[in-house]
């Protein structure tokens, strides 16, 4: 059922214990969703767990509450799940399984397929830490510093720090009264761009891997499974072939294992969510991920003649 904003606070709050999870892969705007709100039922004194199915990378480690997301390893009862960030009910992995209760969505993704009992949908959000923060708004409350970092991180990550299409005057609007909060943006930035030196080296065998297909408009990397540090983030990584003049496509294929590839994918003017869709998966226009139970070979050839049909339609 398609909730507003007002009608998703009514239900979050009357609860008395809530689980908060995200999507599996976790970013910016999941992890930094998950601790804002967290820390508003904490300030609202309603009980809250926060449950995460997979590795939470390493360069998030500056975010406040890290050590409260658990992963789902026993059965937990709630009045409510809240599902942040994930457009598909297979996006949260395990969570489903250990945690009976109904579910509220708050997503942005274009993609988002009704899974939930509740949904609020704002395709037009540039993150849904966008749409936490319209939440605080809509309570009267401002966030406390180390909140207000959460929320800062969300949608600054989500849009690119302001750089991509999806940037609007309310992203700009509310990165200014979060740093009004106190959030302190050069750290934020020094934190998400200080990298381990084995992040370096990874990039460099990713980096080796470079495919241009398609008469130059689809470039590729591939992060092999051997080459992957856990926890380590990769997600930048697709910037590189994205960057490259005349590509149309990036596509980032990361080997998980033998028989299982993660795809991210990122476009100029091809619709990638209808990509990520037709594989599972979802996302925005310009940039969505999808996964693939296949070896890497069968996963590639799957996809690259899927952005082929795609090019074609936008001729």
């Amino acid at each position: 059922m398609n909730i507003s904003l007002s009608q998703a606070s009514q239900y979050m709050f009357a609860a008395e214990s809530v689980v908060i999870t995200g999507h599996v892969h976790p970013d910016g705007d999941c992890l930094g969703s998950m601790l804002a709100l967290f820390r508003l039922f904490q300030q609202k004194r309603v009980k809250a767990r926060l449950l995460l199915d997979d590795e939470i990378p390493s360069l998030y480690a500056f975010l406040p509450d890290l050590h409260e997301i658990e992963r789902p390893i026993e059965p937990i009862e709630a009045d409510l799940l809240i599902v942040l960030d994930a457009s598909d009910i297979e996006r949260i992995g395990k969570v489903r399984e250990y945690v009976s209760a109904p579910v509220l969505n708050l997503d942005h993704h274009i993609s988002n397929t009704g899974f939930a009992d509740y949904l609020f949908l704002d395709p037009l959000a540039a993150a849904t830490g966008s749409i936490l923060y319209s939440l605080f708004r809509q309570e009267g409350i401002k966030p406390d510093e180390l909140t207000a970092t959460c929320l800062y991180t969300a949608i600054a990550t989500d849009c690119g720090f302001f750089r991509y299409a999806n940037t609007t005057s309310d992203t700009l609007r509310y990165a200014a009264e979060l740093l009004d909060c106190g959030v302190q943006p050069a750290l934020v930035a020094e934190a998400l761009e200080t990298k381990p030196a084995s992040n370096i080296f990874t990039l460099i065998h990713v980096l080796e891997t470079l495919e241009i297909v398609l008469e130059g408009k689809v470039a590729c990397v591939t992060v092999a499974s051997d080459v992957l540090e856990i926890g380590e983030s990769t997600d930048d990584f697709i910037n590189y072939p994205r960057s490259i003049e005349g590509v149309e496509v990036a596509i980032m294929f990361k080997q998980t294992d033998a028989s299982f590839t993660r795809i991210s994918l990122r476009s100029r003017n091809v619709d990638v969510s209808a990509i990520a869709l037709s594989f599972g998966g979802g996302g925005h226009k310009r940039a969505a991920g999808c996964s693939i139970a296949s070896p890497l070979d069968e996963a590639k050839r799957q996809i690259f003649v899927a952005v082929a049909s795609a090019l074609e339609e936008v001729k």
